[in-house]
């Protein structure tokens, strides 16, 4: 599971934020989506916007760094 967002529009270099998200904190529509997974990472931009929702926290850092951002891991 990939949620996709125009990275475009943020700065370059900036931090983005890796956190674990429970699947039971997320609204159904998404749940249905992820079958059996009990949690899933978050990447954030530093005002808590999230930018993308994915399957393991290797990936997220993969699209961040992808993406030209520095990521961090948020507990």
């Amino acid at each position: 599971m990939h949620t996709k967002y125009d990275f475009g529009q943020f700065e370059q270099g900036q931090v983005v934020y890796v956190r674990a998200v429970k699947a039971q904190d997320l609204p159904e529509d998404v749940r249905s989506q992820i079958g059996p997974r009990d949690t899933l990472y978050a990447v954030h931009r530093s005002d808590g916007e999230r930018l993308a929702l994915v399957k393991d926290r290797s990936l997220a850092f993969v699209l961040a760094r992808q993406n030209d951002f520095a990521p961090v891991t948020v507990h």
